[in-house]
């Protein structure tokens, strides 16, 4: 027996994933429709990995969008077409469900309509992500998680405040990942080679999708690799494409940028006093190219804590939606 679902997935939860396994352990095939609309903040080929991972028996295709909700006439033929067969049923969580496989001539097997199984729907997470942060999988809470970046020249704190507001949030940290690389390499006469931050970016981006799947629906950065594209050009010369490429992979949400005006302390790796201004101007450059939020946190630790906090509360309502 050959059955389809059909949804925006939009994003994917756990009653999605409930209705898909369903169907796979009622039917010999499952193919999944997801909606493509290009309106959507989320594209459908991100929805459609996600989907993959999660159920990698299903066929998942990703299906264009017709625009006409109310018909399911119209929405039969053109899953007829688009298909090039009729399937035997239709799973679905949704009344138009029914009229949709009676249009195509389907069996149709309503699951869990009125939500008392797993009693959440897409519409409520896009409302407010953070709130139904638990109904997502693990592959979802990795891409979509709140990410709040400290970034800074050389000796200006962005450890100290990144692990403040952490613990202030009760989220977890992540922590620069450059920083161990450095060290690793201090005691030898080394000239940095471009190779030495894809590694990093590439580390920095697995530990930072490992620490958002543990989270509450955010994370706090003590940097990221977009900001290694920034280090690759102060030590190398320039930024590469590949480094681009790396940088983008896991974009903030917020920037904090922590400024210099507290006196430069020698840890035993710091080359950059001089630099200090010129590398805050660079940071400040990145986070309006990215045209995400950004705050220069200055003066003290509670002052920068209590103000970073602030300016993370006055953005969180429009980061944590997805309409």
């Amino acid at each position: 027996m050959n059955a389809i679902v059909v949804g925006k997935f939009y994003p994917p939860h756990n009653g999605h994933h409930y209705l898909i396994e369903t169907a796979l352990a009622g039917s010999d095939s499952v193919e999944v429709l997801v909606v493509d609309n290009p309106r959507y903040k989320i594209p459908a080929s991100k929805r459609k990995q996600w989907l993959e991972e999660n159920h990698p028996t299903a066929k998942i295709t990703v299906i264009p969008d017709i625009y006409k909700d109310d018909d399911s006439q119209a929405w039969a033929d053109h899953t007829l077409a688009f298909l090039g067969y009729k399937p035997d049923v239709v799973f679905s969580s949704e009344s138009y469900g029914i009229t949709w496989a009676e249009c195509m001539g389907c069996e149709h097997v309503m699951v869990d309509v009125d939500r008392n199984t797993i009693p959440i729907s897409a519409t409520k997470v896009r409302s407010s992500l953070t709130k139904y942060w638990p109904y997502l999988s693990p592959s979802v809470k990795r891409d979509l998680a709140i990410r709040i970046v400290v970034i800074g020249a050389e000796s200006t704190g962005t450890t100290t405040l990144s692990k403040a507001l952490a613990k202030k949030m009760k989220t977890p940290w992540v922590p620069e990942i450059g920083r161990y690389y450095t060290e690793s390499l201090i005691s030898m006469d080394y000239k940095w080679q471009d190779e030495d931050f894809y590694t990093i970016g590439a580390l920095q981006n697995k530990y930072e999708q490992k620490m958002a799947q543990k989270s509450n629906g955010m994370i706090v950065c003590d940097t990221n690799a977009h900001t290694t594209e920034l280090w690759q050009r102060r030590y190398v010369g320039k930024t590469t494409d590949e480094m681009r490429t790396i940088g983008a992979q896991n974009p903030a949400d917020l920037y904090i940028i922590t400024g210099h005006e507290i006196p430069f302390i020698q840890d035993g790796i710091r080359d950059g006093e001089h630099l200090r201004r010129e590398m805050h101007d660079w940071c400040v450059e990145q986070a309006k190219r990215t045209a995400k939020p950004y705050f220069v946190a200055r003066g003290t630790l509670e002052k920068r804590v209590e103000e970073s906090l602030a300016f993370i509360n006055n953005n969180l309502d429009e980061i944590v939606r997805i309409a």
